[in-house]
């Protein structure tokens, strides 16, 4: 694939679901690819994408915010967005041109193409990959090394947390915050159920993970579930 060009799955306004900006109106930008395999992801891998320019995107957002808007932010999602920075270097140049504002969703795993981009982005929305939570393998040096840099920006972090999830997990995940600034929200994600099966958080287990930021005094920590699912939204 030409490294200037982006494989885009969808385009479309919408509310935010999730963190700190839940509710605000946005234009998303998701993009296909994906360096992770989270357990609870509800993102189908066979998603068809089409290649974009940085200037047909451009102009799809702008068509957009035109006919829906106006909107608060453009949300690049994924998949992983931080898979293209080449294009992302082009692209968000002419975004700032055009005077949106940048809304980064990340799994936060790439500190070093971050550092490639991160003058460029407004907010940072910046994902801990659990362990306990995801079934994978931890990334807490990323993790803190990706967070290093995001704090240049508007940052906040996110944890999905499932009946899986162990308090050891959420603790490491607060300790590596406050080692960079202890008034980086956090915000803890209840898994939405993909499958029949799934069982979902009990609220024992919440409050136990906000007493843990409570106790370690960090500032802002809360549990917010996706709430474009509950309200049916894209």
């Amino acid at each position: 694939m030409n490294k200037t060009k982006a494989e885009i799955i969808d385009i479309f306004s919408s509310l935010q679901g999730e963190g700190i900006f839940l509710g605000a109106k946005q234009i998303f930008v998701r993009f296909k690819k994906c360096n992770l395999a989270c357990i609870f992801c509800d993102e189908p891998r066979d998603a068809k994408a089409k290649e974009y320019s940085s200037l047909e995107l451009i102009s799809e957002i702008k068509f957009l915010d035109l006919s829906k808007g106006p909107h608060h932010s453009v949300s690049l999602t994924g998949g992983e967005p931080l898979l293209y920075t080449e294009f992302l270097k082009i692209f968000l140049k002419l975004l700032k041109k055009q005077n949106f504002k940048s809304y980064l969703e990340t799994n936060g795993t790439l500190p070093e193409e971050l550092s490639r981009i991160i003058e460029f982005i407004d907010i940072i929305a910046m994902d801990f990959k659990l362990p306990s939570s995801t079934g994978a393998r931890e990334y807490w040096d990323e993790h803190l090394d990706f967070l290093k840099i995001a704090i240049a920006k508007r940052v906040f972090v996110k944890a999905v947390v499932t009946p899986a999830t162990t308090k050891q997990d959420v603790e490491r995940a607060v300790t590596i915050i406050k080692k960079v600034k202890d008034n980086i929200p956090l915000i803890l994600q209840p898994a939405t159920p993909v499958k029949t099966n799934d069982k979902i958080v009990d609220n024992g287990a919440l409050m136990g993970f906000l007493e843990i930021g409570s106790r370690n005094k960090l500032e802002n920590i809360r549990v917010i579930p996706q709430i474009h699912k509950i309200l049916n939204v894209k």
